[in-house]
C-alpha cells in the first residue's frame, strides 16, 4: 500500500490579497477548503500524513482549530518564505521534514494549493489514478481549458519591434487549433521519483495533465476572492465542493 503526504503551503504576508490564506470565504478561512480536502483522503486511502508549510503563526494557530490531523510542528525557513523563493523547494523541505520525523519513504507527495480550492477528492482520486497507471511519469497537475490560444490568437514581440502569434500554424479558428490549457494551481501530485532528478518546476518532459471538469481558479487578485465567494454563497459551481 502506497504512503502518501499532503503539503499545504500557506506562507504569511500575502501582498495581492492581504491574509488570503486564512481570509474568510463563504464563512470559513480559505485554508480551510485545503485541509477537508487533505482529510477527506487521508481517511478514505490511509497511510497519509499531512503538513502544514508555513512561516505565520496566526496561519498555524487557525489551522490548529480546524484539522487536528494536520502537523502544524513545521515551520517553514525564512529563505523559503519570502516573495523569490520556489515553491518546489519549500514542498521539498516539508518532505524532507516529514520523512524524517516519521521515519518513512512517502511514495507520492499531493500538494494541495490554498490559493485555488475548488476542487473536491474526486479530483485527487482520479488524477491520483491517472498517475499511477503511466509507469513513466513523474508528476500530475491539474489545469483547465485556456481561454486564449497561442496558436490562433495571442500574440508576442519579435527583434523587429512587430507582432506575431507566440505558437507559428496555420489555423482559422480556435477549434481546430491544438488544444491548451491554463494551469489553475489547484493540485499537484508528485511520485518520489520527481525529487530524485534535479527540476526547477513542476513541468518535466515526462508530466501529465489532469483537467478538472469543473469551474476551477485561483485566487490573484481582491476580484477573484469576490468572485469566489458570490459563486459559493449563491450556489453557483457546478460540482460538489468541501462545506
Amino acid at each position: 500500500m502506497a504512503d502518501f503526504l499532503i503539503t499545504i503551503c500557506a506562507r504569511g504576508g500575502s501582498k495581492g490579497i492581504p491574509g488570503k490564506n486564512i481570509k474568510i470565504l463563504n464563512n470559513n478561512p480559505l485554508i480551510y477548503y485545503s485541509l477537508k480536502v487533505a482529510e477527506q483522503f487521508a481517511v478514505k486511502m490511509g497511510n497519509t500524513q499531512i503538513v502544514l508549510s508555513t512561516d505565520d503563526a496566526e496561519i498555524k494557530n487557525v489551522v490548529e482549530e480546524i484539522s487536528s490531523a494536520t502537523d502544524i510542528d513545521y515551520s517553514r525557513p525564512e529563505i523559503l518564505a519570502n516573495d523569490t523563493a520556489g515553491k518546489l523547494d519549500a514542498i521539498a523541505d516539508a518532505k524532507n521534514y516529514a520523512e524524517t520525523k516519521y521515519q518513512k519513504k512517502y511514495d507520492f507527495v499531493i500538494d494541495l494549493d490554498v490559493t485555488s480550492p475548488l476542487r473536491n477528492l474526486a479530483d485527487l482520486e482520479n488524477a491520483l489514478q491517472f498517475l499511477q497507471e503511466n509507469s513513466e511519469a513523474f508528476n500530475i497537475f491539474s489545469v483547465s481549458p485556456a481561454n486564449r490560444n497561442p496558436y490562433f490568437n495571442m500574440v508576442e514581440e519579435n527583434e523587429d519591434g512587430f507582432y506575431s502569434l507566440c505558437k507559428k500554424g496555420l489555423f482559422l479558428t480556435r477549434q481546430s487549433a491544438p488544444k491548451v490549457y491554463d494551469m489553475n494551481a489547484s493540485f499537484y501530485i508528485f511520485k518520489d521519483k520527481f525529487f530524485k532528478i534535479e527540476n526547477k518546476t513542476v513541468i518535466t518532459e515526462k508530466t501529465l495533465v489532469y483537467e478538472v471538469p469543473h469551474i476551477c481558479f485561483d485566487l490573484d487578485h481582491p476580484i477573484d476572492f469576490e468572485i469566489m465567494s458570490f459563486l459559493m454563497e449563491n450556489s453557483k459551481l457546478n460540482f460538489d465542493f468541501v462545506k
